[in-house]
């Protein structure tokens, strides 16, 4: 009875499994790679055919459409399926696609960087832990929080680089996590453009 439902990095074949079992969710968010790609092509598709939102880094995207230019690899994605896509750019933040509209963030700037793998993991739990939380409060999902769960990603994702394994999020607070999305906010809001005359 999930409302939400995150199909993590596995096995195609495993994610169908899962969503067979969820009766009428509002969103479903898939993260995949290009294993997945290599190996089980037929059921990845089955499974993108079905999501509402696929996640996914640059370079996937690029394998999955024989697109390089990823506006072009957003919309090829998008007939497959999904209404939304994220394309993950590691430390260059992330590009979403939605219709017609376009939304980028960059990554929290970091001056050291101990372990950045599970980032994308830890982006893609942001992202649909947020919407899950804007949905419960407000009983909609609309543009502008999809553009602010990947502002959550990238934070949390900041968090996951900074240390080994999860330890990085284990010692996390409440506290912690709104202050650096405060900072973020900070570093991406340059106010309204005042034009010479």
């Amino acid at each position: 009875n999930a409302d939400f439902v995150m199909l993590g990095n596995l096995d195609p074949a495993v994610q169908l499994a899962v969503l067979d079992q969820v009766a009428a969710p509002k969103l479903v968010v898939l993260d995949t790679m290009n294993f997945w790609m290599d190996v089980a092509l037929d059921n990845l598709k089955n499974i993108i055919a079905r999501v509402d939102v696929l996640t996914v880094n640059d370079e996937e995207a690029r394998q999955l459409t024989g697109e390089h230019f990823l506006p072009k690899a957003a919309r090829a994605i998008h007939a497959m399926g999904p209404k939304t896509v994220v394309i993950k750019k590691g430390e260059h933040g992330a590009l979403m696609f939605q219709d017609e509209k376009v939304f980028f963030a960059p990554a929290f700037p970091l001056e050291k960087v101990v372990d950045p793998t599970g980032a994308g993991d830890t982006f893609a739990g942001g992202f649909i832990g947020y919407l899950a939380s804007r949905h419960e409060a407000t009983g909609e999902v609309s543009w502008e929080d999809m553009k602010q769960a990947v502002t959550v990603g990238s934070v949390m994702a900041s968090f996951t680089c900074e240390a080994f394994g999860t330890s990085g999020l284990q010692a996390l607070t409440a506290e912690d996590t709104l202050r650096r999305w405060e900072e973020y906010t900070q570093l991406t809001s340059c106010g309204p453009l005042v034009w010479p005359a």
